[in-house]
């Protein structure tokens, strides 16, 4: 498959290059543990503010405490419900592509999981300021709807913010745009696209996968992440032959170099054992491409 990919032959790496590859993938595992702690800290900045803001504007019925108190109050149930919406809401969108299911669906379906523990915490934090009984079935389903109208509108507020839209470990912020190479650079007659990666990641590109706000590059030497939506990064592809297999995954046609199947569920295995998901309503263009 590797004649297939577009590139200048022989395809392959040197033990020198391997290592290379190995030493800028450590590089980038404790770049992303740097960028994730970063990450950190500034969402509970956001949700501080966003607690101070509930804070002043008393919703829900808090008009009854003092104002350090309520703000207080606030700030600590965002935070809290931190710990509940950030990993459920990570875990059920990354499970969007296996699914094929639309994005703003798994948002709801992660608001209303999460909404369950956080009410349970909501009610129990109240019970703290008075007597903590049993509520009856319908008290507590008005509960669990003020807390999940509470929790979508803090959500959508975090995701529109561009400083929080870094929504998963893993993710960066962006990168300055290089300046396009000129007419004589040994890089002007490669497609544009990889002019963006650094040169550590060379020039072997294996896949494309949309992460939220982002564009994350795959190699044969690693991957990172590029601000611009998934459509722009494939219109800067030419020269390499490749296809959307996914609503949210671009690949090479020579990368692959094995087929998963499960029941419907097609996934195309990459050279580096990296699997993209291939959507139902691609699977018989594969076909018809003679990929699978």
């Amino acid at each position: 498959m590797r004649e297939l990919r577009g590139f200048v032959p022989p395809c392959h790496f040197t033990k020198r290059e391997w290592a290379l590859g190995l030493q800028f993938m450590v590089r980038d595992k404790q770049a992303d543990r740097v960028r994730m702690v970063r990450q950190i800290i500034i969402d509970l900045a956001v949700l501080a503010t966003i607690g101070i803001v509930l804070g002043l504007l008393a919703p829900l019925g808090t008009g009854y405490m003092a104002l350090p108190g309520r703000i207080t109050y606030w700030v600590l149930l965002a935070w809290m419900g931190y710990l509940f919406y950030k990993p459920i809401g990570g875990v059920i969108v990354r499970l969007a592509p296996r699914l094929d299911l639309p994005e703003w669906s798994m948002w709801l379906a992660s608001v209303l999981i999460a909404s369950v523990p956080m009410a349970t915490l909501v009610w129990i934090v109240n019970g703290l300021f008075g007597q903590l009984r049993m509520p009856s079935p319908e008290v507590a389903l008005v509960h669990y709807l003020a807390v999940c109208l509470v929790g979508a509108v803090i959500t959508l507020l975090f995701n529109l913010i561009p400083a929080t839209r870094d929504a998963s470990p893993g993710q960066v912020a962006s990168r300055p745009e290089r300046a396009a190479p000129s007419s004589e650079s040994p890089r002007a007659d490669m497609p544009r696209f990889l002019d963006r990666l650094p040169p550590e990641l060379g020039t072997e590109l294996i896949a494309l996968e949309m992460e939220d706000h982002y564009v994350r590059a795959h190699s044969v030497l690693g991957s990172e992440l590029i601000l611009m939506r998934l459509r722009d990064a494939m219109a800067e592809l030419d020269g390499i032959e490749g296809l959307q297999v996914h609503r949210s995954w671009w690949v090479a046609r020579g990368a692959v170099s094995d087929v998963k199947r499960q029941g419907r569920n097609v996934r195309l295995v990459l050279d580096t054992g990296l699997e993209a998901p291939v959507s139902r309503a691609n699977v018989q263009v594969l076909k018809d491409a003679g990929w699978i």
